[in-house]
Formats: C-alpha cells, sequence, structure tokens
C-alpha cells in the first residue's frame, strides 16, 4: 500500500546569517562577513542543483508549490544573491505559477532594492520579525531595530506591491505586563497585516537569556497566570479583529494561512536547503519507505561539501508516521480526520487511538465530530502532554 502522497513539494531554504545574534535565539544562525556569504550562496546553489539532477535522474516529480526563506535573517544577502539563489531554484525545479514564496525580514535590513529584487523573483509574502512595537522590550529581547524602523520597512513593502504579510509578535518578555501587551497586539492589528503569528517567549538552555534568568531568578519574567491572560487575550483581540486562528499559534485573515507552513502540518514532502535544514521525503515509488533527514549543523563543513551532508537521517517505520500524523495534525484548529487518517495509513483511527480519543473528550481536552477530533482550549494549553498519549 502506498501513502497519499501530494503532487507537488515545498522547498525551505535556509540563511544562517544576522547582523547580531538575540539573547534568546537558539537557532542555527550568527554574523558573516561578505565573503562567507558569498560563499556559502555557492555552496546553496550546488546542494539545489544536484537535488533537482537527482529527482530528475530518479524519475521523481520537481514540481514545488511553496518556497520559504528562513534564517537566521535572509533579507540580510544583497539582491544579487538572492537572485543568484533563485535561479538554482527555478533551474532545478518546476515553480508553479501560484507558488507561494516567503522571505523572513528583520526592520533595517529591508531596502527599496531588495523589495523590488523580491518582486521580480515572485515572492509574494513577506514574514516581519517585529516581535514587540514596545522599544523597551526590543532591548530586553536584544533586538537590535526599534518600532520606527519597523515601520519604514512595513510600509517600504506596502508601496513596493506586496498584499500578503505576516507579523511576529512575542509575549512574556521580560518585565511585560499583560496591560502592555494587549495594547501591542492593538498596535499592530491598526497596520492590518494579512497575517500574525503569536509567541509566547521560549527561555532556551544555552543562550544569555536563559543565563540572565539564572542570575536574576524568574521574577524577570510574567509569571505563568500572566502568560496564560496573555495568550487569551490574543486569541480574542485577533478574533475580533477578524483574523482566523488555524494553528496553535499562528492567525490569517481568510486566504491568507501560511500554504508553507500548512504543508509541513500536513506532512506533504519538502526539501530543505542550507546548513541544519530538515526534508521529508514521503513513501512513494521513487522511495520505498518515508525519510526525514537533517544537514550538518556545522558551516564549515557544509561550505566544504554541501551535497548530502546529513548530520541525521532517519527512515520512518509506520507507526512513526502515525505520531507524527497526529502530533501535528493537532496543532491545527481543523484537528484530524478519521477518514483521512484511514485513507493515508490504511488503518481505523477508532482501532488504534479510539480509547485515548474518548477519555479526553470526557476530559474536555478534545472534542469530536462524526469525522474530526480537533484540540478544545484546555487542550491547547497542556497540548504536549495531550498529544503525549498517541505515542505508540
Amino acid at each position: 500500500m502506498s501513502y497519499d502522497i501530494r503532487s507537488q513539494k515545498g522547498i525551505y531554504i535556509h540563511i544562517p546569517f544576522c547582523i547580531s545574534k538575540c539573547i534568546y535565539c537558539d537557532f542555527c544562525s550568527a554574523p558573516a562577513d561578505d565573503a562567507v556569504k558569498e560563499r556559502y550562496v555557492e555552496a546553496l546553489c550546488l546542494e539545489i542543483e544536484a537535488a533537482g539532477a537527482q529527482a530528475a535522474e530518479n524519475g521523481d516529480n520537481r514540481g514545488i508549490s511553496t518556497i520559504f526563506f528562513g534564517g537566521g535573517t535572509p533579507s540580510i544577502l544583497p539582491p544579487r544573491l538572492f537572485v543568484r539563489i533563485m535561479g538554482a531554484v527555478r533551474g532545478a525545479f518546476t515553480v508553479a505559477q501560484d507558488a507561494e514564496i516567503t522571505v523572513e525580514c528583520n526592520p533595517g535590513t529591508l531596502t527599496d532594492e531588495k523589495l523590488e529584487t523580491y518582486r521580480r523573483m515572485g515572492v509574494n509574502r513577506l514574514s516581519i520579525g517585529l516581535q514587540s512595537p514596545d522599544n523597551a522590550e526590543l532591548r530586553a529581547l536584544g533586538r537590535i531595530h526599534t518600532y520606527e524602523q519597523f515601520e519604514e520597512s512595513y510600509h517600504a513593502a506596502r508601496r513596493a506591491g506586496f498584499d500578503n504579510i505576516n507579523i511576529d509578535i512575542m509575549s512574556a518578555i521580560p518585565h511585560q505586563t499583560v496591560a502592555g501587551y494587549e495594547k501591542n497586539l492593538k498596535k499592530i492589528i491598526e497596520l492590518a497585516p494579512e497575517h500574525i503569528s503569536a509567541y509566547s517567549l521560549i527561555v532556551e538552555e544555552g543562550t544569555p537569556l536563559y543565563d540572565m534568568v539564572e542570575r536574576s531568578g524568574e521574577e524577570i519574567l510574567p509569571s505563568e497566570d500572566e502568560d496564560r491572560e496573555m495568550y487569551a487575550l490574543t486569541k480574542k483581540i485577533l478574533s475580533d479583529a477578524g483574523y482566523l486562528r488555524y494553528e496553535i499559534s499562528n492567525y490569517a485573515k481568510t486566504g491568507f494561512e501560511c500554504r508553507h507552513n500548512m504543508s509541513y502540518w500536513k506532512r506533504t514532502d519538502y526539501l530543505g536547503f542550507g546548513v541544519a535544514a530538515a526534508s521529508l521525503l514521503k513513501k512513494s515509488d521513487c522511495y520505498p519507505a518515508s525519510r526525514r533527514f537533517t544537514n550538518t549543523f556545522d558551516l564549515t563543513d557544509y561550505l566544504k561539501n554541501p551535497i548530502g551532508n546529513h548530520s541525521e537521517e532517519q527512515l520512518l517505520t509506520h507507526d512513526d508516521e502515525i505520531e507524527e500524523y497526529m502530533f501535528l495534525g493537532l496543532r491545527m484548529m481543523q484537528g484530524i480526520s478519521k477518514e483521512q487518517f484511514y485513507r493515508t495509513f490504511g488503518r481505523s483511527f477508532d482501532e488504534i487511538y479510539g480509547d485515548i480519543a474518548k477519555k479526553q473528550q470526557e476530559q474536555g481536552l478534545i472534542k469530536c465530530d462524526e469525522d474530526r477530533l480537533w484540540l478544545t482550549d484546555i487542550g491547547i494549553d497542556i497540548s504536549n502532554t495531550v498529544m503525549a498519549e498517541y505515542i505508540l
């Protein structure tokens, strides 16, 4: 039995460079000089071209429906390097005419020339990392931009013709108050972006912020009750403003859900290019088993050998795929379809998870109708605990 395969893939391209690393960031990113950026783009293009050639040799589908430039700060690259990357992608793969192409940007790194280049190369969606419209909160996060610089970038993007813009906002920032966060939300809504990603700050071990919290004590962070209150405010204020919550941390006006991220949660094929980028290729005529692999996290190592240089590679078992389907599917507000589950895995949902779902429904953690089940507000609050019960 072969699994349900989408006809097109997504591509993720990792740009690991930034002007200065934020104190909370544990992503694979760091400042770099122009020579390193040049070498990196050369290596990236080699990896992309090799993947396209391999797909052609295997008779694999090379249709691409979404492209996402993440980082780091992709908008740090000069326009000519961005053009080279897009040229490599279009030369190696067949990019759909209506493909969603997203570039993550940081305020202060956008210019009119870059925005014009993005438009010319087919970019139709921007994701701007604001995090907070409060300059004191930005300083507390180690961000190097101001709200005024964000506004300049945002309005420049609108003038350049971008009509699909996401803004990132963060809650539970050091010294943040509930009233301050509410003010932040309302300020962002006034700009009327098409999409808002709203995240609670996670203090990751190994970051400067973690060390700061260890030294100063957790009192510099909002309390757990305040964090929950901010969470509830996000849902109410954005919903009242016409933003549909379609995933735990993502809100969009109708028709502006991020197609690329939806492909992750729906487990369609995607290819990751660049240092630390991950890929998923589903079971098909080309691949006897689904496999997930991640490129090396070592930039020097990647520059020497960008092709097939994986730090991790895993052939997914049938049970692995079922678990992933549950974990990722329950992140979406539309939840899980039992019929789709059966079509995908050839097994009844109720046969595997019926008792667990019944118990969680009685606990008020999920809701069910004839076909679908999805997390309740309480279930979302403790989603990690809920999802852990679906481990086989």
